[in-house]
């Protein structure tokens, strides 16, 4: 009778607690808010092109090397709760005004002490303007990040990971060609749905990225039930190095917590970072930081694009200063929207609603300018591109062009921006030749790119390590190089080098080996393609195929060339 009094109770509390949740979630569905390395050794991260008035003075961002074990079924199935709509708290009692609080509120992560989460500590205790710095750049998305994580069940810490990723730098791009406030690599943000492209990067975009970090991060705190400590270890260096050292841990009867594995040094300092951080923003008075406040109220609106619009002509609508929309919107790249998929902005609540109001009343047409341009000969439509800093494919779309042959003396209409590139100074190849611009040690030089170039060529030839070669470019050491590229180069050798030349410094003199092949034309290719890869000219393969003055190449088509072996790659 005893156990059964016992059973009997234990299952009205169960029914007590369950009804408790219930109502738990029904009071939080109501207040629903959708918006819109070491330190001590490190600096904030010099290989990001960073936005406006961002100051060198942080800790080096962490280089996302994660790895993906899930497959795109898997992933398609895992559905997150996405924000729609941006209702207010007006009718909600106790809610905390500053959004600070409201993080300090969800905290979830148990308390450790670990000398690796003291260093960091102390680290943070030293440096209060930086997290001053910081807390602002975080001020435009905070909003939206922490309200997500609450929608999704994802502990209120998370929400500082953006920190520790990119000090919440937007344009934010690592050595490990990590790029956002979420640092996916381009395979991770692939597989969880982020688009890239020559228009638009997702990982950048602060909506788009950050639904799928939640997804990510859910993901792996389920392989690794619920262990968010290790589930943060593999969102830095990868599932599958924890489970490696796991099993490695088991193997010596050894305790598998994330401060008992042997990790890679990066990740052993990336989960204490983040513990660091909790304990900062929980205490703080203790650590000399004085928060900026953040209101803890919807900060952004989310409103979706049907087509493609310059982005000068976007923030004219919007009421808001061009840079200023780059900053809330920095997935895209150029002058304007990506003329495929669908588009969506970012605008500050007070704006989104004229915005709405004017787009409405703005034809299609009227979004983009437009020029005539009518084909010369030699002219391709990578060249024509180039001229008109658009893409390829948006030439061949609004041309209705199938192939890639066009024919002299025919006109095309050509997307372009509306002002000066100069203006969108945000844009990816504006950021690009600010960074290539920045005084360093060293004679400046100018390298265009050849075939078979590469940065660990380019780096011995000029005494400087490849990482600093790549950073100077914006670039990342694994990016590829592509023939016809500009690079700037900050030479150590002391002597001005002909660039021109593929046989020059550190590389012996070779006698000239040249050879008869044969080239099938591939599709996309022209003479000036196929003459900066085998580095011969023009006239020359004109000669050697008896190809007149305005004769296009076509796909399949068969090429003899004589080329000197010793001055290809290998």
């Amino acid at each position: 009778m005893k156990l059964q009094r016992k059973i009997k109770r234990m299952r009205s509390l169960t029914v007590y607690r369950n009804l408790l949740i219930s109502l738990t979630f029904v009071t939080l569905s109501a207040c629903a808010l959708i918006p819109p390395e070491n330190h001590s050794e490190a600096t904030e991260k010099s290989e990001s092109t960073t936005s406006l008035n961002l100051e060198q003075t942080a800790p080096e961002l962490t280089a996302d090397t994660t790895t993906a074990d899930n497959t795109v079924e898997d992933i398609a199935d895992n559905s997150i709760d996405e924000p729609e709509k941006f209702p207010r708290l007006d009718s909600v009692k106790d809610v905390p005004e500053d959004l600070w609080q409201r993080i300090r509120n969800n905290f979830v992560l148990e308390h450790q002490e670990h000398p690796r989460i003291k260093q960091q500590l102390d680290w943070y205790g030293r440096h209060p303007a930086y997290m001053q710095r910081v807390a602002e750049r975080a001020r435009p998305y905070l909003h939206f990040i922490v309200e997500t994580l609450e929608q999704n069940n994802i502990p209120a810490e998370l929400a500082l990971l953006p920190i520790v990723e990119s000090a919440f730098q937007p344009f934010a791009y690592s050595h490990g060609r990590a790029s956002g406030i979420w640092q996916f690599i381009p395979g991770t943000g692939r597989i969880y749905g982020l688009r890239q492209n020559w228009w638009y990067d997702g990982r950048r975009d602060v909506y788009a990225s950050t639904l799928a970090a939640v997804k990510y991060l859910n993901n792996l705190q389920k392989e690794f039930k619920g262990d968010w400590l290790l589930a943060l270890a593999a969102y830095n260096s990868g599932s599958g190095t924890v489970q490696r050292a796991i099993r490695k841990n088991r193997r010596k009867g050894k305790a598998t917590d994330f401060f008992s594995l042997k990790l890679p040094k990066e990740t052993r300092a990336y989960v204490p970072k983040l513990l660091a951080l909790k304990e900062v923003i929980q205490y703080p008075e203790k650590y000399q930081l004085d928060l900026p406040l953040i209101p803890n109220e919807v900060y952004l609106e989310r409103v979706v694009i049907e087509s493609q619009i310059d982005l000068a002509k976007a923030a004219e609508l919007a009421n808001i200063k061009l840079d200023e929309l780059y900053q809330l919107n920095p997935g895209y790249n150029r002058w304007a929207t990506d003329p495929d998929g669908e588009n969506q902005l970012l605008l500050p609540l007070e704006n989104a609603k004229a915005f709405r109001t004017a787009l409405a009343d703005l034809p299609k047409e009227d979004r983009i300018h437009w020029v005539r341009h009518k084909i010369k000969n030699g002219e391709t439509l990578s060249t024509i591109a180039d001229k008109y800093h658009t893409s390829i494919r948006s030439i061949k779309k609004v041309n209705r062009i199938r192939g890639t042959s066009i024919r002299a003396g025919k006109s095309l209409t050509i997307p372009v921006a509306s002002k000066s590139l100069r203006k969108y100074r945000l844009s990816a190849g504006q950021r690009k030749t600010k960074t290539q611009n920045i005084p360093r040690k060293g004679l400046k030089l100018t390298h265009i790119v050849q075939s078979g170039d590469t940065f660990w060529d380019l780096s011995m030839r000029h005494k400087v390590s490849v990482r600093q070669l790549a950073k100077w470019n914006g670039m990342a050491p694994r990016d590829p190089l592509v023939p016809g590229q500009k690079l700037i180069i900050w030479s150590r050798t002391g002597k001005t080098i002909s660039h021109n030349d593929p046989g020059e410094l550190f590389i012996p003199p070779q006698r000239n080996i040249t050879k008869r092949i044969g080239y099938r034309v591939r599709q996309g290719d022209s003479l000036a393609r196929i003459s900066q890869k085998f580095r011969v000219s023009i006239n020359q393969l004109r000669r050697w195929n008896k190809l007149p003055e305005g004769q296009y190449l076509q796909p399949g088509q068969r090429l003899t060339l004589f080329v000197d072996v010793t001055r290809q790659s290998s």
